[in-house]
């Protein structure tokens, strides 16, 4: 059935384009010295916050469909409900439900996994994001899946642990080993279990890239977990000690890749025979993995060798290219998403972004989708993101990305564009203070461009961020500071920018605010009426 949007009767849209800009990571926390969105020079947002037309949104926890509050939001949950106009059940709680009802368990695709390395006599892998951040992974979903392999006869399982240091403290590795070693020993005692680590690395580089920017990443995780080339420690600890030791400034997910093993070499590649499971429910840095393992004819990096195993992901990572071909659990099906409302209404419109979000204004946006809706009414434009830390460049892909969304909006062609800016969130990651100011000076300044255009054109931008990150650079605890490196649980900006605004709709009085509330907003300042069963919008009309 086509999608089909109402106009509305009561208010004009304006002649102008609207902008919907993504500050990524930009959050609302407290006026405190740790918060760089309240220390930077950031003139513009400094006004924008405080005027009639903003309003803080929910940015995490069970607002983006997360298991609880206590859960912090992330760029690809928070695109997929800004896109969606309501909210869907995300990775981590669907995967928490599955293993709690044993629908994880009762799948063809874990069956048959179980069943091929018992009928075989080989080994199950568990490859994934060693922590308990919840963005992309949690380790007590991975101790599920261990204990029951061990319990269904599996005799042999390695698992393959990329370092955070990004979703969780900076340098917390030894404490999720500790605490896999142990579940990892209790499996061991029983009769004829030899369940190990046998790789691992830091997730920045090793396995985990996203959006093809450096497939040297995933070339060095495939030479650890594969072939066994890494440097080599007798232990998971020993690795992550030496790591530390040598360099002082190091942090988990800049470590380099390793593998464990003795004089007889690794203990743990992957060899024909196998079953190999990535245990990330998230998608953006499983599908390069995944490609690797899945695809015959692969030419990304010289793989040397292909072994013969039964591969799967925690979830399908790519809906519309079924990446990878076999998962354990479904991933939400978000249909019906704003962009697909405005195709159908004929509405022009881009996205725009660096390669580190480029995926999250387009693939999350739509729903998890991959392409374009359509090729006739949308242009989608990646700048391509430096591959450095971003400490080191925190201004990012910024003003090139301003200076082409300009160009856009000037050209005449579209009605609507949504443009990411990742500073926030990729330069916060690395918690140092004085990129981290710079990334949202950056961003300030950006922004003030794109306002100064839009109002040229007679249009109206919103401005908003995905979740928090840059509020919040570091935690005290008796004089002694921390670096935080994770998102936040802090509130969002929503902000709308009209400059020929005379009071036509005012904020509506909502009990809750959050992300799912920004696609009807979108709709109604384009002159059309909200979706029936999208989240309501944050504006009504006088």
């Amino acid at each position: 059935m086509a999608l089909q949007l109402k106009k509305l009767e009561n208010f004009t849209p304006r002649k102008g384009p609207l902008l919907l800009i993504i500050m990524d990571g930009i959050g609302l926390g407290d006026p405190v010295p740790s918060n760089a969105v309240h220390v930077a020079d950031t003139p513009l947002l400094d006004s924008l916050f405080t005027g009639d037309l903003f309003v803080p949104l929910m940015a995490h926890g069970s607002a983006v469909g997360l298991p609880s509050d206590d859960d912090m939001g992330n760029s690809e949950v928070g695109h997929n409900a800004l896109g969606a106009g309501r909210v869907f059940a995300q990775g981590a709680k669907r995967v928490n439900l599955a293993i709690s009802d044993g629908s994880i368990f009762d799948s063809d695709v874990w069956k048959d996994m179980v069943k091929k390395v018992k009928d075989e006599e080989s080994v199950f892998h568990f490859i994934g994001l060693l922590s308990d951040g919840n963005v992309h992974s949690h380790i007590d979903q991975l101790y599920a899946m261990l204990r029951r392999a061990s319990e269904e006869g599996v005799k042999k399982a390695r698992v393959h642990a990329l370092l955070d240091g990004r979703d969780v403290p900076e340098r917390s590795a030894l404490e999720y080993i500790k605490r896999t070693e142990e579940v990892l020993a209790e499996i061991n005692s029983e009769d004829g279990r030899d369940y190990r680590i046998a790789s691992g690395g830091g997730r920045m580089v090793t396995t985990m890239d996203r959006y093809n920017a450096d497939w040297d990443v995933v070339k060095r995780g495939w030479d650890a977990h594969v072939l066994g080339r890494a440097r080599m420690f007798s232990s998971a600890e020993e690795a992550v000690k030496t790591f530390y030791a040598e360099d002082p400034a190091m942090t988990d997910q800049y470590m380099g890749a390793f593998v464990v093993g003795g004089e007889d070499g690794p203990i743990g590649t992957v060899q024909d025979g196998d079953a190999v499971l990535f245990f990330n429910f998230r998608g953006d840095r499983a599908i390069e993995i995944s490609r690797a393992f899945d695809e015959k004819d692969f030419s990304e990096f010289d793989r040397e060798r292909y072994p013969d195993v039964l591969y799967a992901g925690m979830m399908e990572y790519d809906g519309d290219l079924h990446l990878p071909r076999k998962f354990l659990v479904s991933p939400p099906e978000i249909d019906r998403t704003v962009s697909e409302y405005l195709v159908s209404a004929g509405v022009k419109m881009f996205a725009i972004s660096e390669t580190q979000k480029f995926g999250h204004v387009t693939y999350f946006w739509n729903g998890n989708k991959s392409g374009y809706i359509s090729r006739e009414l949308e242009e989608y434009i990646e700048i391509p993101s430096d591959r450095i830390q971003f400490d080191k460049a925190p201004e990012m892909k910024a003003f090139e990305i301003a200076e082409k969304t300009q160009e856009l909006l000037v050209s005449g062609k579209f009605r609507f564009g949504r443009v990411n800016f990742a500073n926030g969130d990729m330069v916060g990651h690395t918690a140092v203070p004085e990129a981290v100011v710079r990334g949202v000076e950056t961003v300030d300044r950006c922004v003030a461009k794109l306002l100064e255009t839009v109002k040229q054109l007679g249009g109206i931008a919103v401005v908003t961020a995905d979740h928090g990150n840059a509020d919040e650079m570091f935690t005290e605890k008796n004089g002694e500071r921390s670096p935080k490196t994770a998102h936040t649980l802090s509130p969002v900006p929503f902000v709308i920018y009209d400059p020929a605004y005379k009071g036509e709709y005012r904020l509506a009085a909502l009990e809750k605010r959050g992300l799912s509330n920004v696609a009807g907003t979108l709709l109604n300042l384009m002159g059309y009426e909200n979706v029936e069963d999208y989240d309501p919008s944050l504006i009504e009309f006088v």
